[in-house]
């Protein structure tokens, strides 16, 4: 670890990555602008650095070696620190306002944030939010690592000490047809109406799909579905609108869809509510610019 500090530089990691991801010492040479021989030094210093061999030689380039494959990961993770410290850097020097650090999921940015956003940059320019995306797990390991000044995202099960959840716009399930689907005309659906419909499923896993297959668990046959398993809007719209399939979601997951009239929600009885959309924020710390955005996102401080 001495050795790192002290003789370490940010450009051998990005050496490193570039070998181990491109094969070849001369395309990872030519990606970031270097010579090859400049390359080949590099990686030849890291190696004693690190007293361990970082590559083998085959016939069409170099492949990582077993401590290589280990490194690469952590690796990844300086070189993504370094170039968020760079955004900050220069959203102080660009914005007098600073910037946020938001981490979210797919459903908060669909069913919240790009609502949010454009609004409170509107009424914030001097402020950079840097948004990422990241999911359950990966969300509290954010905070943990102290690369997150807040979370969009549900509620989750266990609040990290030192933070806590606000809620900002209720949720429930929907069952989700293109347009013109037959069964958009109906008034009142009920699951037995549903059951002759082919299905495109959320991932094993998900709310959604835990809730959709206690729903139709009893029902006389099982549900036929499509062979596309997928949480992708996207892909979601494109199959909706050339095959007559259903999808059972979050309603602000699939919010854009519908404000565009791509998709329509039908109307399934009774409504399966979900907990709602929020933000996760510290209780207390130095209140930098984020909390600006708390305050604007609060339901009950006037917009």
């Amino acid at each position: 670890m001495n050795r790192l500090l002290a003789r370490g530089k940010f450009r051998h990691v990005q050496i490193l990555l570039k070998v181990a991801e491109l094969g070849s010492l001369q395309r990872a040479a030519d990606s970031i602008g270097m010579t090859q021989s400049s390359v080949t030094q590099g990686l030849a210093y890291l190696e004693r650095l690190l007293e361990v061999q970082l590559f083998e030689r085959h016939a069409r380039g170099v492949r990582p070696t077993p401590a290589c494959e280990d490194l690469l990961p952590v690796a990844r993770r300086m070189l993504i620190g370094v170039a968020d410290g760079a955004e900050v850097v220069a959203a102080r020097r660009q914005r007098i306002g600073g910037a946020i650090r938001l981490v979210a999921s797919v459903g908060a940015m669909n069913g919240l944030l790009l609502d949010v956003l454009p609004r409170f940059a509107q009424r914030h320019p001097d402020v950079t939010v840097q948004l990422s995306e990241a999911e359950g797990d990966d969300q509290l390991l954010a905070i943990a690592r102290g690369e997150a000044d807040l979370v969009a995202c549900r509620r989750p099960p266990a609040i990290p000490e030192g933070w806590h959840f606000m809620p900002v716009r209720e949720d429930r399930f929907a069952v989700l047809a293109r347009a013109d689907h037959p069964l958009a005309r109906k008034r009142s659906l009920g699951w037995p109406q549903l059951a002759n419909e082919t299905w495109l499923l959320a991932p094993t896993g998900s709310a959604a799909r835990e809730r959709f297959d206690e729903l139709t668990a009893n029902l006389p046959r099982p549900i036929r579905t499509y062979p596309v398993v997928t949480r992708s809007t996207a892909m979601l719209w494109w199959l909706s609108q050339r095959e007559n399939l259903l999808s059972f979601l979050p309603l602000n997951f699939v919010r854009p869809l519908l404000d565009a009239g791509s998709l329509r929600e039908l109307k399934l009885r009774p409504l399966y509510m979900l907990e709602p959309l929020g933000l996760m924020c510290p209780i207390a710390g130095p209140f930098g610019a984020w909390r600006q955005l708390v305050d604007f996102m609060n339901p009950e401080a006037p917009h």
